[in-house]
């Protein structure tokens, strides 16, 4: 039958809309929370120091940072602005990618869905990191290889070449998505690609936009390599098969489950979709090497948005009739009524108090996938806490000293959240910057100090245990306060700071010995 003149058939786009809308809402509610996360604030110190590599992450979403604050300026609205754009893009590229694969409307509404529903994505979307800018990137090489594989036009390779190294630009998480996608080329028939020059010159183009970052690591004797091994080696702790299972049974909301799951066996098993067969490899051998690694929960975060897509358009080919509407419908109920009633377990939406109280009623008080202490919140949560209170224990400590000495005074702190809270806040009180072994902070070194004066970080948590320490290298030392929090990270709290006068050390001779990269 055909149209009336003035008829328009609606856009298929049209149906993410609501997905893309529940999404803006959630980290709209969210976006001050209860402060700046303790990432934010080293991802701010590095911007004040542009390069083409840092110790632990590639400087492409560096860069673009100290863009968003050169337009827009340092408030927390400003630095999340494109995160929480980023989390709409997310949503609304998952609709596409259920498109691509042949879904219909129902599948794309369903599939946009399940991509607002990831409980672990509401958390990396809520502030500014490298790995929001990774979950589109990932997203944008699934459409890439869909095309290809629809069309078998070569030049598609020419542009996931350029995708991948932009993406390899912001996070070397990248690599994993090419260990993937030559595992499914050799396990199907798409292994003829490898043949394909296009693919070859889209490699060169990735490896060449990789390039600045390779050789920076070359030039600080492979910082990053060095950062991964103690990361792995202290602070990173093994999971069981098992538990990392039921790790991505959370992060994705448990909802979704009934979404991913069939993805994944419709991509291997169904005959259908039998071209598309490289996408369930692609994700299976991320898996079985992400299990085997040991990793965190949202390393394989990325690679989901696929499986979301074939889920639901393999719901609409096994239900065409009216219960198949009515099994969508009741998917998509409860996968946003589950991220409602889930979401203040990971966005900062209501107070802490009942942030506290509805975290142990549900009963699923996370960790952060490294050896540390959990206090009464998730590190996602602590992390917020406390910076601009230490800040100003500091401030308080740094007026005790004689105009005279404010002005050659070390401030010695211990990681890079203290450190980049004393950059960012510290100006206020005239504090000078803070100098710091972690990571970064370390390559960028200590300033010019004559020794005299010092505000100390101390260690850990015992004073006479600290004060012996510094004995070593102060003629002086006095303990000058205690920073405590109720709700920062354990290691955080009950920490000591102290005044230290006449150095017994060259601070640039012993440099080499403090360097912490983890």
């Amino acid at each position: 039958m055909l149209l009336k003149k003035n008829q328009r058939e609606t856009p298929d786009w049209l149906v993410l809309i609501p997905a893309v809308f529940i999404t803006l809402t959630f980290h709209l509610l969210a976006v001050k929370g209860y402060g700046i996360f303790r990432d934010e604030l080293y991802y701010l110190a590095c911007s004040d120091h542009p390069a083409f590599g840092y110790v632990d992450h590639p400087p492409l979403s560096i860069w673009i940072l100290k863009l968003i604050r050169i337009l827009l300026g340092d408030s927390l609205i400003a630095i999340r602005l494109l995160p929480i754009l980023a989390s709409a893009a997310w949503v609304f590229l998952t609709g596409l990618l259920a498109r691509e694969l042949g879904g219909t409307k129902p599948a794309m509404l369903l599939a946009s869905f399940a991509g607002m529903a990831v409980l672990g994505n509401l958390v990396i979307f809520n502030y500014y990191s490298m790995n929001f800018f990774d979950l589109v990137f990932w997203q944008i090489l699934f459409l890439i290889l869909i095309r290809w594989i629809k069309t078998e036009d070569p030049r598609y390779w020419i542009g996931f070449g350029i995708t991948a190294g932009f993406g390899l630009l912001n996070k070397t998480s990248i690599l994993f998505f090419g260990f993937g996608l030559l595992t499914g080329l050799l396990l199907t028939r798409h292994r003829k690609a490898l043949k394909l020059k296009f693919l070859w010159i889209g490699t060169a183009i990735a490896a060449g936009l990789f390039l600045p970052y390779i050789l920076w690591n070359a030039a600080h004797d492979w910082a990053f390599l060095e950062f991964v091994h103690h990361a792995k080696t202290y602070k990173m702790f093994r999971v069981s098969p098992i538990q990392f299972f039921m790790d991505q049974w959370l992060y994705n909301n448990p909802v979704n489950l009934l979404i991913w799951l069939p993805g994944l066996v419709y991509f291997l098993f169904a005959k259908s979709i039998s071209r598309f067969r490289l996408f369930g490899w692609l994700f299976f051998s991320i898996w079985v090497l992400f299990t085997i690694q040991s990793a965190k929960d949202y390393y394989l975060a990325a690679a989901y948005p696929i499986l979301f897509a074939g889920g639901s358009v393999a719901w609409a080919s096994w239900f065409k009739n009216k219960s198949g509407s009515i099994i969508r419908s009741a998917l998509i109920f409860f996968l946003f009524a589950s991220t409602v009633f889930l979401s203040p377990a990971v966005l900062p939406v209501l107070s802490v108090e009942k942030t506290i109280t509805h975290i142990n009623r549900l009963g699923i008080q996370g960790n952060s996938g490294e050896n540390h202490e959990m206090g009464v919140l998730s590190q996602h949560f602590a992390d917020l806490h406390g910076w601009p209170e230490m800040v100003k224990l500091f401030a308080d400590v740094h007026e005790k000293f004689a105009p005279e000495e404010k002005s050659d005074c070390l401030i010695y702190v211990r990681n890079y959240g203290e450190a980049g809270a004393i950059d960012l806040f510290g100006e206020q009180y005239g504090l000078p910057k803070a100098t710091c072994p972690h990571n970064n902070y370390w390559i960028w070194g200590p300033p010019e100090w004559n020794g005299e004066t010092a505000i100390i970080y101390g260690w850990g948590h015992d004073i006479e245990a600290n004060i012996k320490d510094l004995n070593r290298r102060f003629e002086s030392v006095e303990h000058a306060a205690t920073f405590t929090h109720p709700y920062c990270m354990p290691y955080q709290n009950n920490r000591h700071v102290f005044i230290c006068r006449r150095a017994t050390f060259d601070l640039n001779m012993i440099w080499k010995e403090e360097k912490n990269y983890n």
